[in-house]
């Protein structure tokens, strides 16, 4: 089960946390002993676990050295996910990633140049991805594509009738990663991953996002897996593209 976030305040703030806080329906708070807190520190927004001690914020900054980094390795012929949702040299799909969570293989695709739309329910999560995106806009290097192919929706990807009168036009790829159990035995999971899960919880209504997905697709939905996991709501896929820890189980529409 998801938890309750507020946003705290601090002795310098912006007209743009309250902001914030009425977009995304946070209340604003000083108490810093409130377990679950988003914090703008070092000009980004944080989301904090006030109990894991030691630990550095979660933050969606897309205009990192680590990030660049990850931009520079960016292929067609490297990445797995672009063989998933149909990228071809003369072809960029519209792709609808409906659980964009902290929003890096969405940001992958744009870099590849998909035009893409994120729809993340969670609020704190949006807030962080809204964020990203918002200084990511206005880097020099990065900030015109951004522009032009990025966008994010604040909803569930449940809500299908609603998100198709919102959408310019229907895309070709609904993209879905929701979260999953890890195994018991697997490595230890990194400390962010631990407050974005403690933040979520688990996705219990996973399974109904293919049927959703089928009302907004017009090529295919991908759904990124781990390897040992079955596929979502036990639904067999036209075909699987597999990479060194996930497999994506692609379902064609109207196969």
């Amino acid at each position: 089960m998801s938890q309750t976030v507020t946003i705290r305040l601090e002795s310098e703030q912006t007209d743009y946390i309250q902001n914030l806080s009425t977009q995304f329906g946070f209340e604003l708070v000083t108490d810093v002993r409130l377990p679950l807190q988003l914090v703008w520190q070092d000009n980004q927004l944080k989301l904090f676990q006030t109990e894991l001690k030691n630990q550095g914020g979660v933050v969606v900054d897309f205009c990192s050295a680590q990030s660049e980094y990850r931009r520079s390795q960016i292929s067609i012929k490297k990445e797995v996910i672009a063989r998933a949702v149909g990228i071809k040299p003369n072809y960029r799909p519209y792709v609808l990633d409906a659980t964009a969570g902290l929003g890096r293989d969405g940001f992958v695709l744009a870099a590849l140049g998909c035009q893409l739309t994120w729809l993340e329910r969670h609020a704190a999560v949006a807030a962080l991805l809204f964020d990203g995106l918002e200084r990511a806009k206005r880097d020099p290097e990065i900030g015109s594509w951004v522009e032009q192919r990025l966008n994010l929706i604040h909803t569930s990807a449940m809500n299908t009738q609603w998100i198709n009168q919102q959408l310019n036009h229907q895309p070709d790829v609904v993209y879905l990663d929701p979260m999953y159990p890890h195994k018991k035995k697997s490595a230890a999971v990194k400390k962010e991953m631990k407050v974005f899960q403690g933040l979520v919880g688990a996705d219990l209504d996973a399974d109904g996002l293919l049927d959703s997905a089928r009302q907004i697709a017009t090529k295919r939905i991908v759904v990124k897996r781990p390897d040992y996991a079955e596929p979502l709501n036990h639904q067999k896929p036209s075909f699987t593209v597999d990479s060194k820890k996930h497999r994506f189980d692609v379902y064609l529409i109207n196969e």
